[in-house]
């Protein structure tokens, strides 16, 4: 946990938009602007820490039965701050008790092709935090060791079409979950902040 925490941003230094990938977001969505965003990419506490991640469930408008990282909008009443956000948003998608949380940084900002400039707040999960899926979002929670992110055969690269351009994209397959898109990116984030892709 001490590399993952050198690699990241400090609390007192939260990034701004535009994302990492702005050049290529700009490709495909222009200079609209983006919804400010932000997720809670949470270890668990333990002797391996462990990622905690969603399964959408197939009902939701965007991005139906994808992994995700708990998160979301930022409402108004948040008052600008991703980590209020990626807190209020866990609790409401996953049950768990912000209390439990210890914020230790952040990632560079993704924009994904839904619009969203999303901050990742990354943080400390208690072991004893209680995890239960929100029936009308989230379909399943599922833990994943730090150590299977950090094995460099574990990452698949590849290349999507996607209105006519070609992306090169990355995903990982664990336990018959493929974690791709903006989840695996803002991971790949990590992994290069941390020096190892």
């Amino acid at each position: 946990m001490e590399a993952l925490i050198k690699a990241l941003r400090p609390l007192s230094a939260p990034p701004t938009a535009p994302g990492w990938n702005h050049a290529d977001m700009s490709e495909l969505l222009g200079s609209t602007q983006r919804q400010p965003a932000a997720v809670l990419l949470g270890f668990r506490e333990g002797v391996q820490p462990r990622l905690v991640l969603t399964v959408r469930t197939d009902n939701l408008q965007t991005h139906a039965g994808q992994v995700a990282f708990p998160g979301g909008r930022c409402d108004p009443a948040d008052g600008g701050d991703a980590v209020i956000t990626a807190l209020r948003e866990s609790e409401e998608e996953i049950g768990l008790d912000r209390a439990l949380v210890t914020p230790l940084g952040y990632l560079d900002c993704f924009e994904t092709i839904s619009g969203y400039c999303i901050t990742p707040v990354v943080a400390r999960i208690a072991a004893e935090a209680a995890l239960y899926p929100a029936p009308g979002e989230v379909a399943e929670v599922f833990e994943v060791p730090i150590t299977f992110f950090l094995e460099p055969a574990n990452l698949r690269r590849y290349t999507m079409e996607f209105r006519g351009h070609q992306r090169p994209m990355v995903e990982f397959l664990h336990g018959g979950h493929r974690i791709w898109g903006a989840t695996a990116a803002m991971l790949f984030n990590l992994l290069q902040r941390m020096g190892y892709a």
